[in-house]
C-alpha cells in the first residue's frame, strides 16, 4: 500500500438508516469516476467502503438500552430500540459486500463485538475495523487478530500507552496493521485535529501504514493529511447532508465526495519527486519568457562584442547570462540590429 495511490474508505457507518437500499445507494455515489477538469483525465476513484456491526448484547449497559432517547435522530422510543432499527442482519451485510464487489470497491467492517465475528460464515472483508472507542477493547483486539484478516485501528480516544498495548495484542497474531489518526470529536474542531501527529506515527511506527480518519466538516483536512504523507483516508459519506441521522451533517454528500476524491488525486499527482529540475512541459514558457543575451547598440559585421554592448532581452532561446564569455571579445560575421538577440551562431 504504501507505493500505491492514497487508500480512500468511504465510511457508510449507520447513514444508511436501517435500509440495505440506502447503502446501496451511498455504494453507487462512492464508486462515481471522477474526472479532472483541466486535463479531462480520469482519476482513481474511491477504494472500498465501510459498514459498522454492532451486536447489542455487547454494547451497553441494560439502563443505557433502556433510557429514553428524545433526539431528532431517534430511530426509536428507548436507546435500545434506536440502535436495534439501525442493525442491519450479517445476510444484509453480505448482500451489500456483493454490492460493492461488484463496483469495484473493497469492503471494510468495524465490528465493535467478538459476536460480531458470524459475519465471517457468510463473507471475509477486506480489513477489520476498530472504531476509536475500542482501541483499549484487549478482548475485541484479540479475537480479531486470530482471524488474520489485516486491521486498521482509530486512535481517537488513546494516546501513546493505549495504542501501544493495542499494537501488542494484534502482533501477536500478524503485522498487517494501519493505524489511523482520528480525534473523536463530532464534527472536529481544526484547532483539535493535531495533524502533525501523521508524521509522528510514520516514525513511531515505520513498519505499519499510517492514515487518517476525518470527522472534520469540509475536505482540507484530509488533502491536507495527504500531504503530510497519510496513506488512508477515511470520511463519512451520505446521500444528503439534511438526513436523519446523527452523522449525516457532518458527512460528506455527493459533490463534496467528488471535490475530495478530486483533489486528493491531484495532489498525488502534484507531489512528485524530492528533486529540482526542469519539467519539460515548461520548453514552450521558457522559450517566451525567459531572457537571454542581446544587443545593447546595433553591432555592424566584424566589430568585438564587449560586455558593455550585451544586456538581456526574451525570447529565451539564445545564451544565458552565464554564458556571455562565449561571444565577449568575438567578432560577429553578420551585422546584428539593436535589442536583438545575439545567439552564438553569429560570432567567431
Amino acid at each position: 500500500m504504501l507505493n500505491e495511490p492514497t487508500y480512500l474508505i468511504g465510511e457508510i457507518g449507520q447513514n444508511h438508516n436501517g435500509s440495505p437500499d440506502l447503502a446501496m445507494l451511498i455504494i453507487d455515489l462512492i464508486s462515481r469516476p471522477v474526472k479532472e477538469e483541466v486535463t479531462g483525465k480520469m482519476l482513481c476513484g474511491m477504494n472500498a467502503v465501510k459498514l459498522t456491526k454492532r451486536d447489542l448484547n455487547q454494547e451497553l449497559s441494560r439502563s443505557q438500552m433502556e433510557q429514553p432517547y428524545q433526539s431528532p435522530h431517534s430511530f426509536g422510543k428507548t436507546y435500545g430500540e434506536h440502535r436495534a432499527f439501525l442493525e442491519l442482519s450479517d445476510e444484509t451485510h453480505y448482500d451489500i459486500y456483493l454490492h460493492a464487489k461488484s463496483k469495484g470497491l473493497d469492503f471494510v467492517e468495524t465490528l465493535c463485538a467478538p459476536g460480531c465475528l458470524s459475519l465471517l460464515r457468510y463473507f471475509e472483508p477486506d480489513y477489520l475495523k476498530v472504531a476509536s472507542r475500542d482501541l483499549t477493547n484487549l478482548p475485541l483486539l484479540l479475537a480479531l487478530a486470530e482471524t488474520g484478516i489485516p486491521m486498521i485501528v482509530s486512535t481517537g480516544m488513546s494516546g501513546e500507552r493505549e495504542l501501544g498495548e493495542a499494537v501488542e495484542v494484534i502482533t501477536r497474531y500478524h503485522d498487517r496493521l494501519s493505524i489511523l489518526h482520528c480525534v473523536s470529536q463530532y464534527p472536529t474542531a481544526p484547532s483539535n485535529v493535531n495533524l502533525a501527529t501523521i508524521p509522528f506515527l510514520q516514525k513511531r511506527y515505520p513498519q505499519f501504514t499510517i492514515g487518517y480518519s476525518d470527522h472534520t466538516i469540509g475536505i482540507s483536512t484530509p488533502v491536507a493529511a495527504c500531504a503530510l504523507g497519510a496513506k488512508i483516508i477515511e470520511k463519512h459519506i451520505t446521500l444528503d447532508r439534511r438526513m436523519k441521522g446523527s452523522d449525516q451533517a457532518g458527512s460528506l454528500g455527493p459533490d463534496g465526495v467528488h471535490r475530495m476524491v478530486r483533489d486528493i488525486r491531484v495532489l498525488e499527482m502534484a507531489l512528485g519527486k524530492s528533486a529540482l529540475f526542469v519539467e519539460p512541459d515548461t520548453k514552450s514558457a521558457r522559450y517566451k519568457l525567459e531572457r537571454s543575451v542581446a544587443t545593447r547598440r546595433r553591432l555592424r559585421k566584424g566589430d568585438l562584442v564587449k560586455e558593455s554592448d550585451l544586456h538581456l532581452l526574451s525570447p529565451g532561446d539564445g545564451l544565458k547570462w552565464s554564458e556571455r564569455h562565449k561571444i565577449i571579445n568575438k567578432r560577429v560575421t553578420t551585422d546584428v540590429p539593436q535589442n536583438e538577440i545575439l545567439y552564438y551562431d553569429f560570432v567567431q
